[in-house]
């Protein structure tokens, strides 16, 4: 049994791990390994998808199914019905599931573990849908053989507390990866230990031309991405006090002189107080300036909920489902949302959301830019 030291020392070790930079290859193997010392395993399967669909784009095999099996999975996982589907456990109240509690202890009631997971010497599966509350990044499967104990609810919940963090990780490798190549408007900067700038791409010089570096004397950088950066080496640094997972992550909101709101986010390069940090700078969604912004309109925590989930783009009946109520009661829900906003429509909240309010009240009196944690 582990105890609870035990899983806060493995949290802490998955936070460091989310801001090393990792390639995703590289973090899915070091998560795998981190994970097994709380909750025991003889194998893992990380999948990145897109975003918009959830289909996947690359797999991650510790252990795992051989490629011609892994495909006729996903093949499954699209075609035919079966327990604990991705598409389901991502519209669940918990990103995390396994097997064994879904079908009551009868693996073979599932379609993949009869056809695919038994013959292959497997039992019990824990998977895991990696969402930063705005998009999903990745999958999580963590899976037993023969013989060995089902996962039990103390281990799924567990690792359903880690999937946030998780998620990170993957997302801060994929944008990595992409800054790298050019692609997008994903800025990269890599900075010394002395916060000096070794490396820019072409977007992170136009986003920091559009923060600018207000008027303090002597500064050459926006005030945000060297204190990303110290945040980060904290972070990734000897093992710090406990914290919820959010006070825990190298990440800020930013408003740019423009009107802009930039997610910037840090990432260690390297081990050592020498390694050099990458601090990427993207452009702000409406889903990710949600959380921030409704307490001003008074709205219920329901409310509040269905504001975020409307700001990531679901429909009422999605939402409906996502938050286990009739689409009526969501409809209830939004007539009140829209009356203490002032807006009619879905559209109107989100952009009163995302540009009226907060882009005035937060910067009211500033001459430069606003960061949040």
């Amino acid at each position: 049994m582990v105890n609870a030291a035990a899983r806060a020392r493995v949290r802490d070790d998955v936070v460091r791990l989310v801001h090393r930079g990792l390639p995703v290859a590289q973090f899915s193997q070091a998560v795998g390994d981190v994970l097994g010392r709380a909750v025991p395993a003889e194998g893992t399967c990380l999948m990145t998808v897109d975003p918009a669909t959830m289909l996947p784009t690359a797999e991650f095999v510790e252990n795992g199914l051989p490629a011609d099996e892994l495909l006729r999975v996903v093949e499954i996982e699209m075609r035919e019905p079966d327990f604990n589907k991705w598409v389901q456990l991502a519209m669940a109240d918990r990103p995390a599931a396994s097997l064994s509690d879904v079908t009551a202890g009868d693996l073979d009631l599932s379609l993949r573990q009869r056809e695919i997971r038994r013959p292959g010497g497997f039992s019990d599966e824990l998977r895991v849908v990696l969402a930063d509350g705005r998009s999903t990044w990745g999958l999580l499967t963590v899976f037993r053989e023969a013989q060995r104990p089902y996962f039990s609810p103390a281990e799924v919940g567990f690792v359903s507390s880690l999937a946030g963090l998780i998620a990170d990780g993957v997302r801060r490798g994929l944008l990595l990866d992409g800054a790298r190549a050019g692609d997008g408007d994903v800025g990269l900067l890599v900075l010394d230990a002395d916060d000096g700038v070794s490396m820019s791409n072409r977007a992170a010089d136009l986003w920091l031309d559009e923060l600018g570096t207000g008027d303090r004397p002597g500064a050459r950088l926006p005030l945000v991405v060297p204190a990303i950066a110290r945040q980060t080496r904290a972070l990734c640094g000897s093992a710090a006090e406990p914290a919820p997972d959010g006070a825990r992550l190298a990440r800020a909101r930013v408003r740019t002189r423009a009107g802009h709101w930039l997610i910037v986010r840090g990432s260690m390069l390297g081990d050592g107080p020498e390694a050099p940090v990458a601090v990427m700078l993207e452009a702000a969604r409406p889903a990710e300036m949600a959380p921030l912004m409704v307490d001003a309109y008074g709205f219920t925590d329901r409310e509040r909920r269905v504001t975020e989930l409307v700001a990531q783009g679901l429909s009422t009946r999605q939402i409906a489902a996502r938050l286990h109520v009739s689409s009526y009661t969501v409809q209830d829900h939004l007539k009140s949302i829209f009356a203490k906003s002032g807006t009619g429509s879905r559209g109107d909240l989100v952009a009163r959301l995302f540009f009226d309010h907060y882009a005035d009240s937060l910067t009211s009196g500033a001459a430069g830019p606003t960061a949040t944690a």
